[in-house]
Formats: C-alpha cells, sequence, structure tokens
C-alpha cells in the first residue's frame, strides 16, 4: 500500500508540522482542528515556517504557494474519511486520544492506517479502542518536524508488518530516518531524555549547582546543543512532569519518580517559555 493522502488531526505546535512536512513531500493533506480560529493559527504559523525556509534558501520561493496548496484545512473529522493515514496530533491525553479513535475507526475505511504522534502514551492501549489494531501505529515526531529527521515508529502488540512496511517507506518519503521502536513507556527518545532533564532539576533542587553551571557542563562536557533546564522550559515543564508520571508509573520504579521542584513548578504555572517562566524567564512577545 502507497501512502497518497494524509490527515493530521490538531494544528498545535506538532500537528502544523507534521502537515507542513508532508505538504512539503507532495502528500494531499486535510489538517483538522476544532475551531477556525486553531485553524487560522495553524495555517499562518505554516505559511511563516515555509516564509523562512525560502529566505534561507532551503526552498524555492514558489514552493511556498505549492507547499500550501497540498493542505485543505477542515473542522469535520468526517473529512478524514478519505486517507490512507491519519496522524492524531493531538495533546497528550489518553481519553481525548481514546474517543479520536474511536471516531476514526468508524469513520475512515478498513485499508486506513490509524496514527498517533504521542510522545509516551502506550499505542497497544491505543489501539485497542479500534476495531483494527493491526493498523494502528505510533509515528512519534521530533519538534519542530520540518527540520527534525527522526521519526519514532512505535509498534503496538498487535500492528502489522504491512502496517509498519507501508508507514516507514512513508517516512522515507519525506526524507526522514523512521527508527522501529517496540512499545514501551517512553519509547526510547523520552526513556533516555526525560529522566535526564529530571535529574538535572534534582541538581538544582540540592543545590549542587546554579541552573546556569548544570547546563554549561552538558554543553561543553557533553556536547549537548543546550542544557538540559533549557531545553525542558523549551518542551514545556508539564509536558516533561507528564512523561515522567508515565515512565513512573510504567514501571513502577523510583528511578522515575518526578523531582518535586518541577512538581511545584508546574503547580505555580511555570511551564517554561511558553508561559514565560520556568527554569528560566523569558520576554512575552
Amino acid at each position: 500500500m502507497q501512502i497518497k493522502n494524509v490527515a493530521v488531526v490538531g494544528g498545535g505546535t506538532m500537528g502544523n508540522g507534521i502537515a507542513h512536512a508532508f505538504a512539503q513531500s507532495g502528500f494531499d493533506v486535510i489538517l483538522l482542528e476544532v475551531k477556525q480560529e486553531y485553524l487560522d493559527k495553524a495555517l499562518a504559523t505554516i505559511k511563516k515556517n515555509l516564509d523562512r525556509q525560502a529566505q534561507k534558501g532551503t526552498i524555492q520561493p514558489g514552493d511556498v504557494a505549492a507547499t500550501l496548496a497540498c493542505i485543505k484545512p477542515s473542522l469535520k473529522i468526517e473529512d478524514a474519511g478519505a486517507a490512507d493515514l491519519v496522524i492524531e496530533a493531538v495533546f497528550e491525553n489518553m481519553d481525548v486520544k481514546a474517543e479520536i479513535f474511536g471516531k476514526l475507526d468508524k469513520i475512515c475505511g478498513p485499508d486506513t492506517i490509524l496514527a498517533s504522534n504521542t510522545s509516551s502514551l502506550p499505542i497497544t492501549a491505543i489501539a485497542a479502542k479500534t476495531k483494527r489494531p493491526d493498523k494502528v501505529i505510533g509515528m512519534h515526531f521530533m519538534n519542530p518536524v520540518p527540520v527534525m529527521k527522526l521519526v519514532e515508529l512505535i509498534r503496538g502488540i498487535a500492528t502489522s508488518d504491512n502496517t509498519f512496511a507501508a508507514v516507514n517507506e512513508t517516512c522515507l518519503r519525506l526524507g526522514k530516518t523512521p527508527v522501529e521502536v517496540n512499545d514501551f513507556p517512553g519509547f526510547i527518545s523520552n526513556r533516555v531524555l526525560i529522566p535526564m532533564l529530571n535529574e538535572a532539576a534534582f541538581c538544582l533542587m540540592e543545590g549542587v549547582a546554579t541552573r546556569e553551571a548544570i547546563d554549561t557542563v552538558m554543553k561543553l562536557g557533553m556536547n549537548h546543543p543546550m542544557g538540559p533546564l533549557t531545553l525542558a522550559d523549551f518542551i514545556g515543564l508539564d509536558v516533561c512532569l507528564d512523561i515522567m508520571n508515565v515512565l513512573y508509573e510504567g514501571y513502577n520504579d523510583p528511578k522515575y519518580r518526578p523531582c518535586p521542584l518541577l512538581k511545584k513548578m508546574v503547580q505555580a504555572g511555570y511551564l517554561g517559555r511558553k508561559s514565560g517562566r520556568g527554569f528560566y524567564t523569558y520576554e512575552s512577545k
């Protein structure tokens, strides 16, 4: 099966990036949202990012209009029924994802593949909400999607070889590097990354060093492009905490316990860049 038509459910940071990447590669894309203002914001973000690519010379100026022409915005989830592949990219809440997959299962044809961009939630549990668990897979894109090459392809317990092969080939057509991962909490990326960020928070809480010192050690000593506390702010401290909770509950291992400082900051609304304050403070734009 060769995938030609793609629907993306959710136009937030990840969703609009996924739609951007597919449209830029010539796929016909349906971008679905629940409100017109969300669609307008998603399309404006895609255009801004395409314009930036054109200014940098990574795409031709004419590619901006051509890419946008491949994206059909919609407020009707029923429009996903015509897609060969549907990618869910809403926020990390199992109940919300389960409801979406239940609807998609009824709307879409029997051959349609359903994928989730979840960064940590179990694909097997999501697939169990459908009558096609063999056609459900995880596609964990990295942020920013148009730039980052990696896609974790997560196989649920029932994901078929044919489903994996079709999605793997699609990632290659996007110019991405797909990596096969089995369905365990946090997959590879967040099972390794988020505990490191959590440990950096412990170092700060325990007074081991200042935030700047912790970040500098990891940048200069480990050759990381940004320090862990800066990265946590970029990801969102609430997102980091959610993933730590998934790991803690999924493995029942105390090594994954969330740092109390991280929990306290989220309770205070200090969520990182998006709120203007996290481990660092940020000027509002």
